[in-house]
């Protein structure tokens, strides 16, 4: 299943970030697990990373068609779509009615244990 890696510079406060987490968890886990079924969505974690520049949320997705998924995503008018993309823009800047699957990423080193196989893809200048 494809993974989508996304480092988003956090524009607003980590503990802001830290509530729309906890709102995902809490009273809109039922939302939550609808919306990310509906994408095909099977697994997706967020990941806090304090840097020089300041903080950064890394989020990472298996999902298994993001091709077909991203233009329905950014597409969406629902009530919880719209709340969803509404914080992700507040909190980093990145419209995900524009830009679903952004900022882009490319795989360039992977291990699994399950082929004990080393994967590399060369860098490229872009």
């Amino acid at each position: 299943m494809p993974h989508i890696v996304r480092a988003f510079p956090l524009r607003g406060f980590v503990t802001d970030l830290q509530a729309f987490a906890k709102a995902l968890a809490g009273q809109r886990s039922g939302d939550v697990a609808r919306f990310y079924r509906h994408y095909g969505v099977e697994r997706e974690s967020w990941h806090l990373q304090h840097i020089d520049h300041g903080p950064w949320v890394i989020a990472v997705t298996e999902l298994a068609d993001p091709t077909e998924a991203a233009p329905r995503y950014a597409d969406a008018i629902e009530a919880f779509p719209l709340w969803f993309k509404s914080q992700v823009a507040a909190l980093t800047g990145i419209d995900p009615n524009v830009a679903p699957l952004r900022p882009p990423t490319r795989e360039i080193f992977a291990w699994s244990n399950r082929n004990d196989a080393t994967q590399v893809q060369p860098a490229s200048a872009t």
